[in-house]
C-alpha cells in the first residue's frame, strides 16, 4: 500500500508540473539496515539534481552520489525538494540529515553547517542572448551603458557574488528567482540582460532554449560539497565513504553519466 501511495504521489506531482515538493519526501533508495537518511535539495539544477522524465524521481550527480554513499554505509535515502534558500536553515533546525544541491563551500555557510570534502569544481557562467558580442560580463556592462539587469537563483553563490560586486556598486539591478529555469525564462522574454548561474546547469538551459548562449569567459570558480548539521552523527562515516568513492572511481563514473567527457 505504501508503495502504491508513493507511485500515485509521484504521478500527481509530475502531472501538476511542480518543480518543488515542499516538505514531501520521495524515497529513492530502499531503507538500509541502519535506517534512512533524508536529503534536502532543490531539484531544478541539472545535471546535479533534476527529475527523471521517465520515472519522475529525483536524479542527477548529487542524488546518485548520495545514493551510492548511503548504500555503502547501510542507509536508505529519502529526497526532499525545497527552495534553495530554505536548505541551510532546514539543516540548522535538524529537519534534514544532509543536503546536496550543487552547493558551494563558503566561509559564511561554514558558520552554520559542516561541509564534506570537495567532490566537484563549479564555475559561475553567464547566459546571454545569442546575438551578444561581449566577451565577458564586464564588456556586457559597458555595452549596456554601465548598468545591467541580472537574473540569478536566489540565495545561491551567483546571487551573493553578483549582489556584492554589481548591486552594491549600483551598476546592476539583481532579479532573484526561485530557480534557474525561471531566471532563464526572464532572459528569453527580455526582462533581464543576462543570467549568472553554475556552468553545467547553464549549458543545459542553453541547450533547451534556442537563441541563448554562454559567454566564453567564466565569472568565478568555486568548490562543491555536501552539507550536514553541525555535530551530525552521520558526518564522519558519510565523508569517509565519499572519499572512498572518489578513490575507486565510482564518483567519476557517476559524473561521466551526466557530463560526458568532451573530445
Amino acid at each position: 500500500m505504501k508503495k502504491l501511495i508513493a507511485v500515485i504521489l509521484v504521478a500527481m506531482l509530475a502531472l501538476a508540473g511542480l518543480s518543488a515538493m515542499a516538505e514531501v519526501g520521495i524515497p529513492v533508495l530502499e531503507a538500509g539496515e541502519n535506517g534512512t537518511l533524508v536529503l534536502a535539495t532543490n531539484a531544478n539544477f541539472p545535471p546535479y539534481e533534476f527529475y527523471d522524465d521517465e520515472t519522475s524521481l529525483p536524479t542527477g550527480i548529487d542524488i546518485e552520489i548520495a545514493k551510492a554513499i548511503c548504500q555503502k554505509i547501510g542507509y536508505g535515502l529519502e529526497v526532499v525538494d525545497i527552495d534553495f534558500g530554505s536548505i541551510i536553515p532546514g539543516l540548522v533546525s535538524n529537519n534534514y540529515d544532509f543536503a546536496a544541491a550543487g552547493m558551494t563551500v563558503t566561509e559564511e555557510r561554514k558558520q552554520s553547517v559542516d561541509f564534506t570534502d570537495t567532490y566537484a569544481i563549479g564555475i559561475q557562467a553567464v547566459i546571454v542572448p545569442g546575438d551578444t558580442e561581449a566577451a565577458d560580463i564586464y564588456a556586457l556592462l559597458e555595452a549596456k551603458g554601465g548598468h545591467l539587469v541580472i537574473g540569478v537563483q536566489e540565495s545561491t553563490t551567483g546571487d551573493i557574488y553578483i549582489s556584492d560586486e554589481f548591486e552594491t556598486a549600483g551598476t546592476a539591478d539583481v532579479q532573484r528567482f526561485k530557480n534557474g529555469a525561471d531566471a532563464v525564462l526572464a532572459l528569453t522574454s527580455g526582462q533581464v540582460d543576462c543570467v549568472v548561474i553554475d556552468n553545467e546547469p547553464a549549458k543545459a538551459f542553453v541547450a533547451k532554449n534556442e537563441g541563448l548562449k554562454l559567454l566564453n569567459s567564466a565569472y568565478t570558480e568555486e568548490e562543491y560539497a555536501m552539507a550536514f548539521p553541525k555535530g551530525s552523527e552521520y558526518y564522519e562515516a558519510f565523508n569517509t565513504a565519499l572519499n572512498e568513492l572518489m578513490e575507486d572511481g565510482t564518483l567519476k563514473g557517476i559524473v561521466d553519466q551526466f557530463i560526458p567527457a568532451e573530445n
